[in-house]
């Protein structure tokens, strides 16, 4: 027993001063290796494998914009126009109340998140109002 104990803090002293990319992770700040051990304890447990580079998933391009929907979406802008709280928060950026603008979006779309890209979008809309 006493043999493995010292068998496995060799191999994990070997290991810590072999490790050319250290990552740290979690609160303990422990190096966590990128290879397993081989060893069944230790943060770096398990079997030791070769990583494969794979291609990547056709769900990595989520949410990326085609040029044909770019496309309709600005048709549809064109002939639909701005919402009412949309036409809002155009003014409210106008008289430079940008906080205002941010709540009013917020209350209307949801998040905060979304709030703060929808009025960078609606001052694009009105610096380019302004080039023209």
């Amino acid at each position: 027993r006493t043999v493995d104990m010292v068998r496995a803090a060799s191999v994990a002293s070997t290991r810590c001063s072999t490790m050319s990319t250290v990552r740290l992770t979690g609160f303990t700040g422990h190096p966590k290796g990128e290879r397993k051990t081989g060893l069944a304890v230790g943060m770096d447990k398990g079997h030791v494998l070769t990583s494969r580079d794979l291609k990547p998933k056709p769900s990595y391009r989520k949410g990326k914009l085609n040029k044909r929907v770019a496309f309709v979406r600005e048709i549809v802008r064109e002939v639909a126009g701005y919402a009412p709280y949309e036409k809002r928060t155009m003014e409210l950026l106008k008289v430079g109340k940008e906080k205002r603008a941010l709540k009013v979006l917020k209350n209307k779309l949801g998040t905060h998140k979304r709030a703060k890209a929808k009025r960078e979008e609606m001052s694009g809309v009105l610096r380019a109002q302004r080039t023209k």
